[in-house]
């Protein structure tokens, strides 16, 4: 029988409407799972568990009216809280605690959900790694920066956590990890109270059982549907391997080939999409917006609190320094002209497909993986879907994101929706 800490978050949330169990025992179920993993995990950086109980109380005792109510959810520890504190996985800021919540948190606390705590990120949301580990081996990374939400939902401490993404740090952790992952559209929620790394790249997500799980917070944050509705018809997808197809590894290649083979099985038009020679440079426009907007976004702490800083961040911030303005406007026309081409190819498109990460979790904790595979769709500020279903020669998942341009969230997660049932 299933336990009440591995259901998915609609059938959680079905289970309590119908009162089948309380707030209070779905807390239960996944605090005895947060404290059987997390000495070997790592996804916390702050647990309370009488605070999330108490919550949970709350839930039982108050009507059933949010989106979210009683389902356990994670919050990525560069996103402000009142009740824990917020460390943004720095030395410089142990222990400080904000005198608001983030407006995400705010609303999904108004959807009736159960605050867990905060999980580990990586140093600013940029490169040095955490604690955690991979649930599926714990010798491998989670991938990051989002690296304690992507865990703890794969490994059932909870239904639900936020994450975030300026390179790869949903969608990568996602594959790593065999959750599903959602990078919402650039400027689809709010930042308010969210630790900014690049304002021209930032962009909130979430980690999730299944895709159906998404619009019960997308609901919260944003209004709309809480259910996705039946896809039309087969939908016609565009397998894009993308200028960095040489650096997939093999198994992945062989993912995403089988991925198009299965889905044309069940009706899908499925077709190669080459990609505009324009697009080869995003990669490179995608570091110089972000080295330029992390030097200045990090300023404060470059300055006041260098040696507290790892050594690839310091360097990073002292790099953005050296980037020059021109360079800088070139990346972004870059990116507005490729975000326009791309809205004339997916005309023709319900959805693009491609690797969600180079290949399996590499092996070791000192590093994430590479966002090479993220990268250019984040700076495309397009949203994008993880759908985990294969596995590499090591026995560690492999993802595929699923894409839609810029505002298409919804059309995304319908379409993902039913590919998610058929290549799984």
């Amino acid at each position: 029988m299933t336990e009440l800490n591995e259901l998915s978050a609609l059938a959680a949330r079905q289970g309590l409407q119908q009162k089948r169990f309380s707030a209070e025992e779905l807390w239960a179920a996944c605090d005895r799972r947060i404290g059987l993993r997390e000495a070997t995990i790592g996804a916390f950086i702050h647990y309370d568990a009488a605070t999330a109980r108490r919550q949970a109380q709350a839930c039982d005792a108050g009507q059933q009216a949010g989106a979210l109510h009683g389902l356990p959810f994670g919050v990525k520890d560069i996103i402000d809280t009142t009740d824990a504190p917020t460390g943004y996985g720095s030395r410089i800021y142990v222990g400080h605690r904000p005198a608001w919540d983030a407006g995400v948190v705010a609303a999904i606390r108004l959807a009736g959900a159960v605050v867990m705590g905060k999980t580990v990120t990586t140093e600013f949301a940029y490169r040095t790694a955490g604690k955690t580990a991979n649930p599926h081996n714990p010798a491998h990374s989670p991938g990051g920066s989002s690296s304690g939400s992507a865990a703890a939902v794969a490994d059932h401490m909870l239904p639900l956590a936020f994450g975030s993404q300026t390179g790869g740090s949903v969608i990568r952790p996602a594959a790593y990890c065999g959750v599903v992952g959602y990078k919402s559209s650039f400027g689809a929620w709010t930042l308010a109270g969210v630790k900014p790394m690049c304002h021209s790249l930032d962009s909130l997500g979430v980690f999730a059982r299944q895709v159906a799980d998404l619009p019960l917070v997308r609901a919260a944050l944003a209004g709309g549907p809480d259910k996705i509705a039946a896809l039309e018809r087969p939908p016609r997808v565009g397998l894009c391997r993308t200028f960095d197809w040489p650096k997939v590894e093999t198994c992945m290649q062989s993912a995403l080939e089988a991925a198009g083979q299965t889905l044309a099985r069940n009706g899908a038009e499925v077709r190669d999409l080459p990609l505009p020679g324009a697009f080869d440079g995003l990669g490179y426009a995608h570091a110089t917006i972000m080295t330029y907007e992390m030097a200045r976004n990090y300023a404060f702490e470059g300055a006041r609190h260098r040696e507290k800083l790892s050594p690839p961040l310091a360097q990073t911030i002292d790099d953005g320094w050296k980037v020059p303005l021109p360079d800088y406007l070139e990346a972004q026309a870059l990116a507005k002209r490729c975000r326009a081409q791309l809205d004339e190819i997916c005309q023709e498109y319900d959805v693009l497909l491609a690797p969600g990460a180079p290949g399996e979790a590499p092996e070791g904790l000192h590093a994430t993986g590479d966002p090479v595979m993220n990268r250019s769709w984040t700076l495309l500020h397009v949203p994008a879907v993880n759908l985990p279903g294969y596995k590499g020669p090591r026995g560690l998942p492999l993802g595929l994101q699923a894409i839609r341009p810029q505002g298409d969230d919804d059309r995304l997660l319908q379409v993902a929706a039913w590919m998610e049932q058929r290549i799984r």
